[in-house]
C-alpha cells in the first residue's frame, strides 16, 4: 500500500482521537461569545432585580443560571458614548466619542479587531448609534441613528435597505440567522444590540392589548421638588409631566393636540408621531389604533377637568405602558436566543452577557431619561451566563463598569489585553477565584448645554458615597450617603458631620482623575468644541 494513502487512513483515524483526548485532558474550546446590549433599560424593569414593575422571565434565566450585578455602571450615562466605551475599554476622554454629537473614530483599535486579528468570527447586529461603517466585524447589520420600531432601515454590510416586521423580532432573527450561518469550526462573538426600550416606546402589536392596560406602582419620589438637591436637578428637562412630548412620548394624536389646545413640547413632537406610526403597513396602523384609540377618546374626555397631579399620574401610566411593552419584546428576544443556543448544543461553551447602554429613570425623581450620575442613570442591569466557568444563582456588588467589557472578554477568549485599555477583566470575580476589586469608580458627562440640559459633571462613587462636581456654567458640589438616602434626596456636602468623607472622596477623585489621564485641560478641551458648536 501507498505510504501517503496509510498516512491518511491513519490521520482520518488519528484526528477525532486526538480531540476526544483533549477534551478528556481538560483542554477547552474558546467561548463562544453573545453580547446583548438593550437601549435605555433601567434595572429597575428586570424581574430579577426585584422591583416588582414587569416580569422579564427570559432575562431572569440569566441570573438563575449565572451571576446578577447590583452595582454595574456606566463611565458616561449616554447611549452612544457607552458603546464606544463598551468597544474601545476606554473613557469617553480617551476614545473622544464624549457625546452623541461627536464624532466616533472607527480606526482606533477595538476589542472586535482583536478577536478578529486571533480567530473569531464577529458580527455587529442593531443599534450602534455612530457613523461610519463598522471596524472590527465580519458582518454588520445596523440601524441608523437611533432606528426606527416598524419597519425598519438597515445598513447591512454597508448597504442600505428597509426590512419589513418590528425591530425588535428583527434584531433577534438576523442574529440567530448569522449564528446559524456561520463558520462552525471558528468560535464566534456576536454583539446583538437591541434599540428597544429607547423612546419613543411602540411595544409590538401582539404585546399592546396586555400593556396598555397595565397599572403601574408609582416611584416614591415621582412629585419630587428638589428642595434637596442643586441646581442641576432643579433645572434638568426631563419631568415626565413638563418635558415629555405629548404626541410621539404619550401617543396623542395631534389633531387631538390642536383640539385641546397642547402645545408641543419639542419641536419634532408631532413629526415623530406622524413619522413612527406613518412606517406601519395598513393592517399594522389599524391593530394599533384599534387599542390606543379607545385610550386617547378617553384621555379628551378628561382632560379639561384634570389637575396636574392627576394629568402627571396618567402620563407616568402611560410612558410605563408603553417603555414595558417594549421590554417585553426584548424580553421574547432573549428567550429565543437561550433556547436556541440550547438546541444547537451551544449553550455551554457560549457566554451570554445581558445589559443595557446605561440606567434609565422611570418616574423616579419625576424623571424619564438619563445623563446624572444619580442612582437610576448610573447603574445599569448586568447579567452574565457562561456554565463551563461561571457558578449559577450568584449575586454581585462589586463595582463593575461598562469600561471592564472589553478587557474582561479578551481575557476569555485567550487574547492579551492591550496596555491602553483602561478597564480591567473581571473574569477571576466571575469564577470566585480572585475576590479583590476596586473601591471606588469615576463618571463624567459633556452632553450640555442639550436636550435635556443636564449640566456636565464628573465624580466618583464608592459601596457607599458619591461625589459629583457639576461644572460648566455653575460650580456646584453635590455629596451622596447611599446607605441613609438611597434615593439621593439630600446632598451632604456642606454638612460637618461629613467633613472627613468629603475630605476622602475628594482625593479619591484627584486619584482616579490621573490614574484614568482626565483633568480640567480635557474639560477646557471640550468645553472649546462646545462653545463653537453654540456659536
Amino acid at each position: 500500500m501507498h505510504w501517503t494513502k496509510i498516512t491518511g487512513w491513519m490521520l482520518a483515524l488519528a484526528l477525532p482521537l486526538m480531540a476526544a483526548a483533549q477534551q478528556g485532558s481538560g483542554v477547552k474550546k474558546r467561548p463562544n461569545i453573545v453580547y446583548i446590549m438593550s437601549d435605555d433599560h433601567g434595572y429597575q424593569a428586570v424581574s430579577a432585580y426585584g422591583y416588582g414593575l414587569n416580569h422579564t422571565p427570559n432575562i431572569d434565566r440569566l441570573a438563575k443560571e449565572g451571576v446578577l450585578f447590583t452595582q454595574a455602571t456606566v463611565t458616561n450615562s449616554l447611549c452612544a458614548p457607552s458603546r464606544a466605551v463598551l468597544l474601545t475599554g476606554k473613557h469617553s476622554f480617551i476614545n473622544g466619542k464624549i457625546d452623541n454629537e461627536a464624532r466616533f473614530d472607527w480606526n482606533q483599535d477595538n476589542f472586535a479587531k482583536q478577536l478578529q486579528q486571533h480567530g473569531y468570527q464577529t458580527a455587529l447586529i442593531g443599534k450602534i448609534h455612530m457613523d461610519g461603517l463598522p471596524q472590527g466585524f465580519d458582518y454588520s447589520a445596523v440601524l441608523i441613528d437611533q432606528g426606527e420600531y416598524y419597519n425598519p432601515n438597515f445598513i447591512i454590510n454597508g448597504k442600505k435597505q428597509q426590512v419589513p416586521g418590528y425591530v425588535t423580532d428583527l434584531t433577534t432573527d438576523m442574529t440567530l440567522d448569522w449564528i446559524a450561518k456561520r463558520d462552525t469550526a471558528k468560535p464566534f462573538c456576536v454583539l446583538f444590540h437591541q434599540k428597544a426600550p429607547h423612546r419613543e416606546w411602540l411595544p409590538a402589536l401582539r404585546h399592546i392589548a396586555e400593556y396598555t392596560k397595565l397599572k403601574v406602582k408609582e416611584p416614591s419620589t415621582l412629585f419630587d421638588d428638589y428642595k434637596g438637591r442643586g441646581t442641576a436637578a432643579r433645572t434638568a428637562e426631563m419631568n415626565i409631566l413638563k418635558d415629555m412630548n405629548w404626541a410621539g412620548d404619550s401617543k396623542i394624536p395631534p389633531a387631538m393636540m390642536d383640539e385641546l389646545g397642547l402645545k408641543q413640547t419639542l419641536t419634532w413632537d408631532k413629526a415623530a408621531y406622524t413619522n413612527n406610526l406613518g412606517r406601519m403597513t395598513p393592517d399594522e396602523r389599524k391593530a394599533w389604533d384599534a387599542v390606543y384609540d379607545p385610550i386617547m377618546a378617553d384621555f379628551k374626555k378628561r382632560y379639561p377637568s384634570m389637575s396636574k397631579t392627576e394629568l402627571m399620574r396618567w402620563r407616568y401610566q402611560r410612558y410605563m405602558q408603553d417603555y414595558l411593552g417594549t421590554v417585553a419584546a426584548v424580553d421574547d428576544g432573549v428567550g429565543r436566543l437561550l433556547d436556541f443556543l440550547k438546541t444547537n448544543g451551544l449553550d455551554e461553551n457560549t457566554i451570554v452577557i445581558y445589559t443595557s447602554d446605561q440606567g434609565f429613570y422611570l418616574g423616579e425623581h419625576g424623571w424619564f431619561d438619563k445623563r446624572f450620575m444619580y442612582e437610576e442613570s448610573l447603574r445599569t442591569p448586568l447579567l452574565i451566563r457562561y456554565p463551563a466557568e461561571i457558578p449559577q444563582g450568584k449575586r454581585s456588588a462589586s463595582l463593575v463598569q461598562n469600561l471592564d467589557f472589553a478587557p474582561t472578554l479578551l481575557d476569555y477568549a485567550g487574547v492579551a489585553v492591550p496596555k491602553d485599555m483602561q478597564g480591567r477583566s473581571f473574569r477571576k470575580l466571575l469564577n470566585g477565584k480572585d475576590t479583590s476589586w476596586r473601591d471606588a469608580i469615576y463618571y463624567t458627562y459633556y452632553e450640555y448645554p442639550s436636550i435635556h440640559m443636564v449640566k456636565r459633571h464628573y465624580g466618583v462613587r464608592t459601596n457607599r458615597y458619591k461625589l459629583i462636581h457639576f461644572y460648566y456654567d455653575v460650580d456646584e458640589w453635590e455629596l451622596y450617603d447611599l446607605e441613609k438616602d438611597p434615593h439621593e434626596m439630600k446632598n451632604v456636602y456642606n454638612d460637618p458631620a461629613y467633613a472627613s468623607v468629603r475630605k476622602n472622596l475628594y482625593k479619591k477623585l484627584v486619584q482616579l482623575r490621573k490614574q484614568y489621564k482626565d483633568s480640567d485641560a480635557n474639560d477646557q478641551r471640550f468645553l472649546q468644541v462646545a462653545v463653537k458648536k453654540q456659536q
